[in-house]
């Protein structure tokens, strides 16, 4: 879903803590280059504190020191983030929790109505009753919870102020150690050298509330001791856990004092992959006013009934985990995922089954063919990072989800709400644009064996105009462009995208949506001028030191010093698509609907608009643009009446006219097939040698 700051450019940004001084304007938009030995602190990768600071830790507390690192490594990766906070309060390297009701925004009316109603269907949004799906709204998180307060017990074990844990790795790492100890003695375990001992103090860690969630964290603790890990940090240290591949840890019978997640005898089992702990807590699926009002989703059956499954769409929430489970349980908000993540342990929950239409990304074509997965965040207002088990667990699922229903490990395919169209002009500028610039898509992608970041051997060549290439910025503090949220500045860290210009300088207008109207060029919220990470685009041109790619009808500009922010999609020519011959433009549309012909004696209404295109946007005559996936045949998933008894429900309609899918701007959209060709793209130039 979106946080609040996710759909409207006027609200809280995920990062809108203490302002701070950025980078002066002509340097705004340019991403820096960085050693691939040196931080962009200039830390040579030689200078490595933390590694002493865990193994002082681990003799001071007597707890292993594979515990201690690999604890830490499935927290955060070893890294400190700045001093920041996760999207879940979790801050620095031991990722220890603090979450105060001073922290969190407080969402107004209009905050809370921008994650209901997402069915992206006109004939299904025009019966959502808002003061309905309010009166039902889910309760605020509990910011009591002791486990919202890890860091504060953690700085008692260790007599040292608080919030010096936030920004002090020495003083995180000597408190989670501190609180690893406590832990142990507290569930009884024996003291000790004997990592494998040390089961129940690493499962309490994880702060999950129920088996589940502890056992698949501490699983893949003990997979990291038992491996070993290696890693450079962003700001520049090489550490190293070794392996100890003897290490057999002793789960207790019960993690005490956690207690099997409870859920309902009679929900499906989750489609899960095998190692990956998931329960199942169904989403509401009931009548609000009459049969044919209802929520939060449609009953189907895909793929077997020929709706197809195309994508998988990452989204975040505003708001816990019990909470996000509870409002999705409530048919009146008109809104669903097929899974969440939590974001302590993480956790898979899933809600709706994957052969039903989530009501999730606010376009009723994605919602037909994608599934949907939500990741635990609350509003916190300086949020900005997001924890190592969700990633983990979310890109396992994705594997799985992936392999099942042939879903290729692509950018294209592999989206985030931000890079869904609205269905028609009305809905363009409402669309939502989480998970947002700090979700690491570079990471991620890797996780799911598919890695878009550049290297060595695939980032730095000569391009060529016609060419089609991945954008590629690094998430490191070599990329920290400037953000803002109502004009203050947020604190500059690492972000998935890139500034796009109208022409090859920083002096120059950044890129334009006619949606949009004149929001601040570096509102987070403004997705028009943001090239994101992995995304596929065809060159339009080259300049020294600048790319030029065909983007939303126009050329955009990007910072490309020597080619190291782009790398080729594909070794050799790949099909892109251009205007058909003679047409100067062609339209542009925000679904792939069937023609009207094709709902004749189906007992499906036609829909309103049924044909309407996006009418701010064209594809002119000479440009050319990636296909985000193969041609489709319109088509409309009518629901009906909530039992599937009314005339026409549950009922496919299959058209005869076909759609390409295809990066469009920002986002993905489709345009007719008869209005545009399939053309060759410009080969690559062959590696250097």
């Amino acid at each position: 879903m979106n946080r609040r700051h996710r759909k409207d450019g006027r609200k809280q940004l995920l990062a809108c803590a203490a302002a701070t001084a950025v980078a002066a304007a002509c340097a705004i938009g340019t991403v820096a280059a960085a050693s691939p030995v040196t931080s962009a602190n200039g830390r040579s990768a030689a200078d490595t504190p933390m590694q002493s600071q865990f193994s002082e830790a681990a003799r001071e507390f007597h707890v292993p020191l594979g515990v201690l690192m690999a604890v830490s490594y499935r927290q955060t990766l070893w890294e400190t983030h700045g001093g920041r906070p996760s999207t879940t309060g979790a801050y620095n390297v031991m990722g220890l929790t603090r979450v105060t009701a001073q922290d969190l925004a407080q969402p107004g009316a209009d905050d809370l109505l921008a994650h209901f109603n997402l069915s992206g269907d006109p004939a299904v949004m025009k019966k959502f009753d808002a003061g309905r799906a309010l009166r039902g709204a889910r309760a605020a998180v509990d910011t009591t919870d002791p486990r919202l307060h890890t860091l504060d017990r953690a700085a008692r074990l260790i007599g040292a102020p608080a919030d010096s844990l936030r920004t002090d790795s020495a003083r995180s790492i000597r408190a989670g150690a501190a609180l690893l100890a406590a832990y142990q003695r507290e569930a009884g375990g024996p003291p000790g050298k004997d990592p494998g001992q040390w089961y129940p103090a690493v499962a309490r860690f994880s702060q999950s509330p129920d088996a589940e969630g502890a056992r698949l964290f501490a699983e893949r603790v003990f997979d990291s001791v038992r491996t070993g890990e290696s890693r450079l940090t962003a700001d520049g240290q090489r550490l190293t856990l070794p392996a100890d591949p003897r290490v057999s840890p002793a789960e207790p019978a019960q993690t005490s004092p956690l207690a099997r997640h409870a859920s309902s005898a009679a929900a499906p089992k989750p489609e899960c992959p095998a190692r990956l702990r998931c329960t199942f807590v169904p989403a509401g699926y009931a009548a609000n006013s009459a049969p044919d009002d209802y929520g939060d989703y449609n009953v189907s059956r895909r793929p077997a009934n020929g709706q197809d499954i195309r994508q998988i769409v990452i989204h975040d929430t505003e708001g816990g985990y019990e909470g996000s489970l509870s409002y999705f349980g409530n048919p009146a908000v008109y809104a669903s995922a097929h899974y969440l993540i939590r974001a302590s342990d993480g956790l898979v929950t899933q809600m709706v089954r994957t052969k039903d239409e989530a009501w999730h990304s606010a376009n009723k074509t994605v919602n037909m063919h994608s599934i949907g997965i939500e990741h635990e965040g609350y509003a916190i207002k300086a949020g900005s990072w997001y924890t190592e088990p969700q990633y983990e667990s979310s890109a396992a699922l994705v594997k799985y989800l992936a392999a099942r229903f042939a879903v290729p490990l692509d950018r294209e395919h592999i989206i985030g709400h931000d890079e869904v169209p609205g269905v028609l002009d009305s809905g363009i500028a409402g669309q939502h644009w989480d998970p947002g610039p700090y979700w690491d898509w570079n990471h991620y992608m890797s996780l799911l064996g598919a890695p878009v970041r550049a290297t060595s051997a695939s980032a730095g060549g000569p391009l060529k105009a016609g060419q089609l290439i991945r954008y590629v910025p690094p998430f490191t503090g070599a990329n920290r462009p400037r953000v803002t949220n109502d004009g203050k500045a947020v604190a500059a860290r690492p972000a998935n995208f890139g500034y796009l210009y109208t022409a090859p300088s920083t002096r120059a207008a950044v890129v334009k949506d006619p949606y949009l109207g004149s929001p601040l060029w570096s509102d987070g919220a403004n997705w028009a001028d943001k090239a994101v990470a992995g995304s596929a685009y065809v060159v339009a041109e080259v300049r020294t030191g600048w790319t030029a790619i065909w983007y939303g009808g126009h050329k955009a500009w990007f910072a490309n010093p020597g080619g190291r922010f782009t790398v080729p999609a594909g070794k050799t020519s790949q099909q892109v698509v251009t205007a058909r011959p003679g047409a100067a433009s062609v339209p542009v549309y925000g679904r792939a609907y069937p023609e009207k012909a094709a709902y004749a004696s189906t007992k499906v209404p036609v829909q309103t608009s049924n044909s309407a295109s996006l009418t701010k946007y064209s594809l002119p005559a000479g440009q050319k643009y990636a296909l985000a996936g193969a041609a489709v045949t319109g088509d409309y998933y009518y629901g009906g009446t909530v039992d599937g008894k009314g005339p026409g429900s549950r009922t496919l309609v299959k058209g005869t006219n076909t759609f390409y899918p295809i990066r469009y701007n920002h986002r993905i959209a489709w345009v007719k097939a008869s209005d545009v060709r399939k053309v060759a793209s410009t080969a690559p130039r062959a590696p250097m040698r």
